[in-house]
């Protein structure tokens, strides 16, 4: 019999994919979902496939989102002008109302691509069950508002999420002391998160392609480095831009407990595919030194 070899290309990818789904079947993973991903529509819906498609497999996918672009939109709708120092947003009390605004909203319209697939989902923010609890962040000592930095994660309502087969969805809005609303930034969320979860897995969606050793020589791309690699890698001051703190981030997750972090171009459609269930991948994995190495250079 001849069978077409799509088909035959098919099975072959399935097969390839079948020892990651056995090794993480159960384990939680927690995907930072920002970017260009957030904007476009068909990227949108493809990144929701992923989520669904790793629950429904055996994983246990925990969302963490920003919206960044969309409140800048909604700051100018008002006739506000926006104000950043050292890359993090100066949130005075409207610009807070807005934030806590727009944030639930790109919440819930996740929540709605998920269940339109047939996975339940239920969206939440850091101040639902009292899960973020922050202290005022500032930026080179000046007050830059309502802007929090995490100092406490209490991972409960999650936990009780994933026991009842629901889908988290998380907004990056914590309180403090005085039970008073503040916007975190998403990758500290994310990465908090998947520290108190002891997260399997953390993965950023980014508009890059991974991390470079040389960023102006795409062959570069570095497939996997261990966190020692990485922590050199942010002491040397080679990365620029919002990567250094990125990857610190990233290199402190995997010292709280997370076993791998991945740094994926949410560009690419399908990219948490790709680089959780082929044998090459397609961004940067951040592991820990005690981890055997990922790819096995097929």
């Amino acid at each position: 019999m001849n069978l077409d070899p799509a088909i035959m290309q098919k099975a072959e990818v399935l097969i390839e994919a079948l020892p990651y789904i056995q090794r993480f079947n159960r384990k939680i993973i927690v995907v930072k979902y920002g970017g260009s991903a957030m904007v476009d529509e068909n990227l949108k819906r493809h990144v929701i496939q992923d989520v669904v498609l790793l629950k429904l497999v055996g994983f246990k996918p925990i969302i963490v989102h920003g919206g960044g672009k969309e409140i800048s939109q909604w700051v100018h709708k008002v006739g506000m002008e926006p104000r950043f120092v050292n890359g993090l947003r100066v949130t005075d009390e409207p610009t807070m109302e807005i934030a806590e605004m727009v944030l639930n909203r790109v919440n819930k319209s996740l929540v709605q691509l998920v269940n339109e697939l047939g996975v339940k989902a239920v969206g939440i923010s850091g101040k639902d069950g009292m899960m973020l609890k922050c202290d005022k962040k500032y930026a080179g000592g000046e007050d830059i508002g309502f802007v929090g930095d995490i100092k406490e994660v209490n991972p409960k309502v999650i936990y009780d999420l994933l026991e009842k087969d629901f889908l988290p969805i998380i907004c990056p809005i914590g309180f403090d002391d005085n039970y008073l609303s503040y916007n975190i930034n998403a990758d500290d969320a994310a990465c908090a998160i998947a520290r108190a979860v002891k997260a399997e897995k953390l993965a950023f969606l980014t508009d890059v392609e991974g991390l470079y050793r040389d960023f102006e020589k795409k062959e570069t791309l570095i497939s996997e480095m261990e966190v020692g690699e990485a922590q050199a890698f942010v002491d040397s001051g080679a990365l620029g831009g919002g990567m250094l703190p990125k990857l610190q981030n990233c290199v402190d997750a995997i010292k709280d407990g997370v076993s791998r972090v991945h740094i994926l171009d949410g560009r690419i459609p399908h990219c948490l595919l790709l680089e959780i269930f082929t044998n090459k991948g397609i961004g940067t994995a951040i592991l820990n030194s005690k981890e055997e190495r990922y790819y096995h250079g097929k």
